[in-house]
């Protein structure tokens, strides 16, 4: 990594809060960050509790459970961790990118409009009187009413559901997420014009994320360049510039500037924000490790590992009932740094609340 890569890293690091200062709350961690991807539910939440102070699995479900944060689909048409009073303005924001898509999919799916209304009636009523009701019950719902769930039909109806701004996970049932219908879940949803929501997206990716380029901030939300554009001049007096290789990256002025600490190890989730918060990831990993991530080319990111700022591997846990077994896949040998690896695996059964019970690299 060069004295340039390893600078952008070091400061990522330090402004997402991985390194340095942690948050107090889980809700902060979202807040500041905007939104945390959360593809992978069990990965997400150690991303979330990784940037919080001393935060366990039952914090951040916590913070779940009390509606001060939403899982829900506002960026990309993917699942993200939003806070609880953002989510309307979030959603708004982006589906108009999602029509065009939306109805390939719905004539791929034979989902006509009439259909799509009566999805939507009967899960209304299924979930009023903010009843959270459980996946493979709404599919069961679905099916008697006569509407097949097969062959991805189900699972588009209620993320479009949630795209649109009807519904939105809930709180577990056991093993299961459940949903719940958005303005009772949250009824106090602020509400926002299409500049204040640029605005204040923006501003907050960049605090959260810079240094970072606007090209990087369409990608993340999911925007037009013209649009991402508009919400960065609208906070750009709130920013800082800095060159790299001839490369604009902004952050914000508030921050502060990160040690030149380069000895940082920590195990990160699949899908976390330091990874996939960019479009251009060209600073914290070299390309020829690049595909390792997402080595099945699916969709599905690996847990990585992060040595002073750079992937330098990938991670897998298994949960059992004694407790965690680890594996540790670096693309090197980690040398004096194997050591450290092992007590970020620490870390992450602290939060987990279970033992290790093997680790194996």
């Amino acid at each position: 990594m060069d004295v340039l890569s390893q600078t952008i890293a070091n400061q990522r690091l330090y402004n997402q809060r991985i390194t340095g200062m942690k948050h107090v709350s889980p809700v902060e961690v979202v807040r500041e960050l905007g939104a945390v991807q959360a593809q992978d539910y069990h990965q997400a939440v150690w991303g979330i509790g990784l940037r919080a102070q001393s935060a366990k699995l039952s914090d951040v479900e916590q913070a779940l459970n009390d509606r001060k944060i939403v899982l829900t689909w506002p960026m990309r048409g993917t699942i993200f961790f939003v806070p609880a009073e953002d989510t309307k303005w979030m959603l708004k924001l982006t589906e108009s990118r999602f029509l065009t898509n939306d109805k390939k999919k719905q004539a791929e799916l034979e989902l006509d409009g009439s259909t799509l209304h009566r999805c939507r009636t009967l899960i209304s009523d299924a979930l009023s009187g903010c009843t959270p009701v459980s996946r493979p019950r709404l599919m069961e719902l679905l099916e008697d009413a006569g509407i097949s769930t097969k062959n991805g039909r189900g699972y588009y109806i209620l993320g479009y559901l949630g795209r649109t701004g009807m519904i939105c996970f809930g709180p577990h049932e056991g093993k299961q997420q459940s949903f719940v219908l958005l303005d009772e879940w949250v009824p106090n949803l602020r509400e926002l014009t299409l500049e204040e929501s640029l605005a204040e997206l923006a501003l907050r990716y960049f605090t959260g994320h810079g240094p970072a380029t606007v090209q990087d901030f369409a990608w993340w939300v999911g925007l037009t360049l013209t649009d991402a554009k508009r919400g960065f001049e609208a906070v750009k007096s709130d920013l800082r510039l800095d060159f790299v290789n001839g490369t604009e990256y902004w952050s914000s002025v508030a921050g502060s500037a990160a040690s030149a600490d380069t000895d940082s190890v920590v195990l990160l989730p699949g899908f976390d924000e330091y990874y996939l918060g960019y479009k251009d990831r060209s600073a914290i990993i070299e390309s020829e490790h690049d595909a390792q991530i997402a080595p099945f080319r699916n969709g599905i990111f690996q847990p990585i590992m992060v040595a002073g700022g750079e992937v330098v591997g990938i991670w897998k846990r298994e949960i059992k009932r004694s407790g965690i077994e680890i594996t540790l896949s670096p693309f090197s040998p980690l040398g004096h740094r194997e050591e450290a690896f092992r007590e970020a695996a620490k870390h992450y059964s602290d939060f987990m609340g279970l033992p290790i019970t093997r680790i194996e690299s």
